[in-house]
């Protein structure tokens, strides 16, 4: 079989927040942004790279999530534990610099970790978190 990864999705709250998180602040381009207000699917993803993407879809938008549902998602997106991803570069300490300095929630500067990466992290605008590992 010849599988690979195309599209990963992250919840949004706010679209246009999200919008220039990953288009402003990472570099990435929006390739797609369907529907109206806060019900917005938009695609983004690496400047050359059409094979990656992520989609940022709104939350429990399936009509099958109950109330409750929905709620305990908003609770764990406003926490930030309901979505994370994980993004290389090759230079993790100028990656560090330059998304730090547009002002992005840093949640862990760059760490060897004791599991054999060296990371960091930040958290986009609906609270998912962005790790970056350095590629060796």
């Amino acid at each position: 079989m010849d599988i690979s990864i195309h599209t990963t999705a992250l919840p949004h709250d706010d679209p246009d927040a999200s919008v220039s998180f990953y288009r402003d602040i990472l570099g990435f381009e929006v390739r797609s942004d369907v529907g109206k207000g806060a019900m917005r699917w938009i695609t983004v993803g690496p400047v050359g790279r059409p094979d990656t993407s992520i989609l940022l879809a709104p939350p429990a938008a399936d009509p099958g999530i109950t109330d409750d549902e929905r709620r305990t998602i908003a609770e764990m997106m406003a926490k930030g534990t309901y979505g994370w991803i994980l993004l290389a570069t090759h230079d993790l300490d100028a990656t560090f610099e330059e998304v730090q300095s547009k002002d992005a929630e840093v949640v862990q500067e760059p760490t060897e970790q004791p599991y054999g990466v060296r990371d960091c992290a930040f958290r986009d605008p609906a609270g998912n978190l962005i790790r970056i590992q350095e590629l060796r």
